[in-house]
């Protein structure tokens, strides 16, 4: 039988994580740690998730373990410079309170008395929920975090490009794939053609993906 998901002795381990951090951050503690900033501290951000994902692709549980450790010091350190920066103000646990509001918002078939049995219908309710909540936005667009991936990125605004009717991925497809690897072997040879012509693939994909929100735009 499983553990219980958070208990007091979980709460007590990511409090002394916490606590440590603060101690890092201190006057008389590590004067690299104390001198960082939000800004700064994106990049190990990046470089921390990159690395928890290959440990979940390589299904290794010490690596997963470590990594997942590596970002939610990230997580407790940039809520440790919030809860220092006078402007913010908040720390770890604004932090919790407020995701666990929304989620139980976001999850009215689990929490209220909405019904949705499958998951499109789940992702409907998310999504209308969420429109609500952010109804300031003017597009569909706003909120999408540009700096993804370029097939990442590509993926979402098809996504989004779909239910506005732009572009339509129920119908037949030119390029039929038999699995995710038969897919990504097409892609890397796509990348390989690209770099010995002397494109960048990366930037060629980005460029369409301009002209695809613009179509997106125009649609809305």
């Amino acid at each position: 039988m499983s553990s219980p998901i958070f208990s007091e002795s979980s709460a007590d381990a990511v409090g002394e994580l916490a606590v440590i951090i603060d101690q890092l951050r201190s006057a008389d503690g590590c004067a690299w740690c104390a001198e960082q900033t939000h800004e700064s501290l994106v990049r190990y951000l990046i470089e921390e998730s990159y690395e928890l994902i290959d440990a979940i692709e390589s299904g290794n549980r010490d690596d997963m373990l470590e990594e997942l450790g590596d970002v939610l010091y990230q997580v407790l350190f940039h809520a440790d410079v919030a809860r220092k920066t006078v402007a913010e103000d908040f720390d770890i646990n604004d932090v919790a309170r407020n995701t666990a509001a929304k989620m139980r918002s976001r999850h009215p078939h689990v929490f209220g008395d909405v019904h949705a049995g499958t998951p499109d219908e789940v992702v409907a309710v998310w999504e209308q929920l969420k429109r609500e909540e952010k109804s300031e936005r003017s597009s569909t667009l706003d909120g999408v975090p540009h700096g993804m991936p370029a097939l990442l990125l590509a993926d979402k605004l098809l996504g989004k490009a779909d239910k506005l009717g732009v572009v339509s991925l129920d119908g037949p497809s030119p390029f039929q794939f038999g699995d995710e690897a038969e897919l990504g072997a097409v892609l890397l040879a796509l990348v390989a053609s690209a770099r010995g012509q002397g494109l960048d693939a990366e930037r060629a994909l980005r460029g369409a993906l301009r002209g695809l929100q613009e179509d997106i735009r125009k649609a809305e």
